[in-house]
C-alpha cells in the first residue's frame, strides 16, 4: 500500500523543500536502500537521510539519469 510513492533512482536529480546551507535546493541520488544518500550539486556535499523522511521532503523530481 504505496499511496505516496516517488518515481526516483540512482542517478536521479531532485530538487528539496528546504535550501542547502550553501544555497542550492537542487541534489542528485547517489545510494539507495532503507536510507537515501544525496549529493549537494552546488558545493558537493553529501548527506544520508532515511528513505521515509526523504519522500517527505522532496520536491520535485527535475531529471532521470538511470544506470
Amino acid at each position: 500500500m504505496e499511496i505516496n510513492k516517488k518515481e526516483y533512482q540512482l542517478g536521479s536529480k531532485v530538487i528539496m523543500k528546504k535550501q542547502h546551507p550553501c544555497g542550492s535546493n537542487e541534489w542528485k541520488v547517489i545510494r539507495l536502500g532503507a536510507d537515501i544518500k544525496i549529493k549537494c550539486l552546488n558545493c558537493g556535499r553529501s548527506l544520508f537521510m532515511p528513505r521515509i523522511e526523504f519522500n517527505k521532503k522532496i520536491k520535485k523530481i527535475i531529471a532521470e539519469e538511470g544506470n
